[in-house]
């Protein structure tokens, strides 16, 4: 059965600061973006605004202060698309991270999980079943994460440092519990929706249309059509000159929080 959608955080509509605010207001929000996910505030920062905090040289090859950065991210697989996604992201010389889902899916692909690692890619935590983590208890988040970190670092040799909630729902608990764990949280700026669609074309439109510089794209290498639509997503994007990076590379030289939130 196909997981829930993903939800995009909501905004409601956010009354107008009195004038004299207004100066405040705005370089508050140059440094963090307060969202409303599952009913919960919860503060995000963007990765331009980490990068431009942090001293010192990003990574080679490439400084997002300077290039024009998008991360391709992957959730809930592996599945039996990703060898195939692999191998493009191989041809075309594309990094990705992928949210790695732990039932079903790592331990049915442990080969594919080591293959992910081994290439360069970043392997990242989405949970052991999918639950809704605002939806449950304390030691039940903990079972999902920590269950899935020790998997992966048994497959990999490391510890994954980064986690996306399942549906993008997180809070304060859920927040406090991925600190404790050593984990950010990662969001997106654009998705294609394709959970809902097996129309690569379609996959591949939403995509470019909401692509920008510093963006994370979520898309599912579970979903039949969305490696097809990948080809032609990263042939377009290099042709509009951005540069690929994994999330961490997007954030350095900073480095990822446990317990931040991240969103474009």
């Amino acid at each position: 059965m196909p997981f829930p959608p993903p939800s995009r955080p909501s905004s409601r509509p956010v009354r107008a600061p009195h004038r004299r605010h207004r100066a405040a207001a705005v370089l508050a929000a140059a440094a963090a973006l307060v969202l409303t996910l599952g009913g919960c505030s919860v503060e995000t920062v963007a990765p331009a605004d980490v990068r431009e905090d942090a001293k010192g040289e990003a990574p080679r090859p490439v400084d997002c202060r300077q290039a024009k950065c998008i991360a391709l991210t992957f959730d809930a697989g592996p599945g039996k698309d990703t060898p195939r996604l692999l191998d493009i992201l191989k041809e075309k010389q594309v990094p990705a991270t992928f949210f790695l889902l732990g039932s079903k899916h790592v331990d049915r692909h442990p080969d594919v999980v080591r293959r992910i690692a081994a290439e360069g890619h970043e392997v990242a935590n989405h949970t052991w079943t999918h639950r809704i983590l605002t939806d449950i208890e304390p030691d039940e988040i903990r079972e999902e994460l920590t269950r899935t970190q020790e998997a992966l670092q048994r497959l990999t040799g490391r510890k994954p440092t980064l986690m996306r909630p399942p549906q993008g729902r997180t809070d304060e608990t859920v927040t406090e519990i991925c600190r404790e764990l050593g984990l950010s949280q990662v969001l997106w700026s654009v998705t294609a929706k394709d959970y809902a669609t097996t129309d690569s074309a379609l996959i591949r439109e939403r995509t470019l249309d909401g692509a920008g510089k510093d963006g994370i794209i979520l898309l599912h290498d579970i979903y039949d059509g969305t490696v097809p639509a990948v080809p032609g997503i990263v042939d377009e994007l290099k042709e509009r000159g951005f540069t690929f990076v994994t999330v961490p590379q997007l954030l350095a030289p900073a480095r990822p929080e446990p317990g931040a939130v991240y969103r474009p």
